[in-house]
Parts: structure tokens; sequence; C-alpha cells
């Protein structure tokens, strides 16, 4: 009876012990480890779990580059791994690169990967370049013409400058300046429409693409179409605001006048306010006697009566004027 209490014991530890291993060693990952002729130790599994290292996220990452005949081994993919980096896409980067005779070494996607650039995405596009297309871009030339050109850029991935580089966005706005510039420097907006492969050579020969991740193979102008004439609109908008200047001058010369009128009036009552004080001291000092005043009185007043009796003659005159046509038809 103890005998078999005892054995039943000791097969118990014994399933818990393999239990435990099959728990804590893949032991199905290191088969097929070792199956690709990929040499990975339990040791090195046990130190992947204790490290909290997913092992299948890196022995079959690492199958794919031996059988792939990538140079890479355990501890770089479990680092690049530990990093926060995507040991799967590295490694499908680094076998379409060595499928394409790329020289890209493991530092390097990792590097790229790790910049938050898409490593695989930026081979294929060293491969395969791709086509970006800027937006309608405005030019005026020196004539007044505004003229809208789109351009299609072709580039590819630089890898030597993924990491740090400037994005598409950057591209396409120096193309966009480049086009504005060319454009700008032209006398004539016809000549531009006459050749529009001139825009291209001036763009490419400024060597827009130095600091970006992408390498310009070519420019295209897709097309050129023609805009406003910005110039007659300058010149409209000039003229607009010369005729408001020399109103606004106008309007001030006309308030001065009014004012220099009014100013002369009040000058003219002041001075009228003056004769009968000027009269009061002729009379009290006898240079004046009451008999001159009561001429000079009379005397105005029948200048007054001639000026009324004439106005009254002008008003006759002209209404017989008014009534003449009418007369004659009748």
């Amino acid at each position: 009876m103890n005998t078999a209490i005892a054995t039943i014991t000791i097969l118990a530890i014994i399933v818990l012990v393999i239990g435990f291993i099959l728990m804590f060693i893949p032991i199905g990952l290191w088969i097929s480890a070792l199956a690709a002729n990929v040499k990975v130790s339990f040791f090195n599994l046990i130190g992947m779990r204790l490290r909290r290292v997913v092992p299948r996220k890196i022995i079959h990452p690492l199958i794919k580059a031996t059988k792939a005949g990538i140079d890479v081994n355990v501890n770089e993919l479990e680092a690049h791994y530990l990093a926060g980096g995507n040991v799967e896409q590295v490694v499908d980067a680094l076998i379409a690169a060595h499928r394409a005779d790329f020289n890209l070494p493991f530092q390097r996607a990792a590097a790229i990967d790790l910049a938050g650039r898409d490593v695989l995405e930026a081979v294929k596009m060293s491969v395969n370049p791709r086509v970006i297309e800027t937006p309608n871009v405005s030019g005026v030339a020196k004539d007044g013409i505004e003229l809208l050109a789109k351009a299609r850029v072709t580039v590819r991935a630089n890898l030597d400058r993924l990491v740090g580089g400037a994005g598409e966005a950057t591209v396409l706005a120096r193309v966009a300046e480049g086009i504005v510039t060319t454009v700008g420097t032209s006398l004539s907006h016809k000549e531009v429409l006459e050749n529009p492969d001139a825009i291209s050579k001036t763009v490419l020969a400024k060597g827009l693409d130095a600091g970006t991740a992408f390498e310009i193979l070519s420019i295209d102008i897709a097309d050129v179409d023609v805009g406003r004439n910005i110039g007659a609109q300058l010149q409209t908008l000039q003229a607009e605001a010369d005729k408001n200047i020399a109103q606004a001058k106008a309007e001030e010369r006309r308030a001065m006048a009014v004012a220099r009128e009014q100013e002369m009036r009040a000058a003219v009552i002041e001075a009228e306010a003056e004769i009968p004080r000027a009269m009061a001291k002729a009379l009290s000092e006898g240079k004046l006697g009451v008999m001159d005043y009561y001429d000079m009185k009379n005397l105005i007043a029948d200048t007054n009566m001639r000026e009324a009796i004439s106005n009254s003659g002008k008003k006759q005159d002209n209404k017989g004027l008014a009534q003449s046509p009418d007369n004659t038809k009748k």
C-alpha cells in the first residue's frame, strides 16, 4: 500500500515538472527552430520568458531570416523587441532589401523602425518609386497673368536619409516654391505655356530633395491653366486708391475755402459793426453834422430803392423770355 502511494506521488511530481517545463519552455517552438537549422538553446528560451519576451515573436522572424540568408542573431532581435520595435517588419524589410540587392544592415533597419517609419514600405518604395501629385500652384508672370500649374513628382525612398529626413509635405512645398519662382521670373505667361518643361528643369536644378527622406527622380508638369489678370486688377485697385486720395484732397481744399469764406464774412460783419460807433464818435466830435447824417441815410435809402426796382425788372424780363416759346407756337 505504501509502495503504491509512493509511486503515485512520484508520478504526480513528474507530471507537474513536465507541465511546468512545457508551460515555461515552448518545446514546439524549439523543435521548429531546430528543424530550420536555427540554433536556439533552452537557456535562451528560458531567458526570454524571464525578460518577458514572447518567444514566438523572436523565433519565427529568426527562422524566416535564416532561410532567406540574412545574418541576424537572437540577441539583436530580442534587443529590438525590448526597445519597442516591430521585429517581424524589420526582418521582412531585410529580406526585401536582400532580394532587391540593396545594402540594408540590420542596425539601420532597426533605427528606421524605431524612428516611426514603415521600413518595409520604405524598401518597397526604393524598389518601386511612387508618384505624388501637387495641388494647383498659383504663379504670376511679369506680365501680370496668373498661371495655375499642377505637377507630378516621381520619388523614391532614400534609406540613408530616412531617419531624420523630411517627409512628402516638404517635397511638395519645395516643388510648389520652384514652380512659383519659375513662373514669376518669366517675362510673359506665353513663354511658360510654350515651354512647360522649363519648370521641370529649373525645379530639378535646385536640388529640392536635399535633407528629405526621398530622392526626386523626375518632375512632370501635368497641367497649366491661365488664371486671373492680376496685373490689371492691381492697376484697377491702384487707380481707385489714387481717385480716393484725390477726392480726399479736393474735399480738404473745399473745406479750407469754406472756412476762409466764413472768416472773411465774420471780418466784414465785424467791420460793419464798427460803422455806427465811428459815426457816433464823428457826431460827438463835430466832424459830422446832423444834416450830413440825414443826407447819407437818404442816399442809402435811395440806393436800396433803385436796387429793388432793378431786381424786379430783371425778374419780369426772365418771365417774358420763359413764355416767349409758347407765344411763337400760337
